[in-house]
């Protein structure tokens, strides 16, 4: 019997942010571009933000 492995995505936590609706769509339209333009995935552009967001802010 082989160990349970725990998927990466198993290890997540969700942020939930209220913005106005333009914000939302800019930031959907931004995480696109560069996951089309650098071929990056979406979770590392969204782990990208939230370290700088808190680099930033010296979190």
């Amino acid at each position: 019997m082989m160990p349970d492995k725990k998927s990466p995505l198993s290890e997540l936590s969700e942020i939930k942010l209220f913005v106005s609706d333009d914000l939302y769509r800019a930031f959907q339209r931004c995480v696109w571009v560069l996951v089309h333009e650098t071929g990056r995935d979406q979770l590392d552009i969204m782990h990208e933000v939230v370290r700088d967001f808190l680099v930033k802010h010296e979190c």
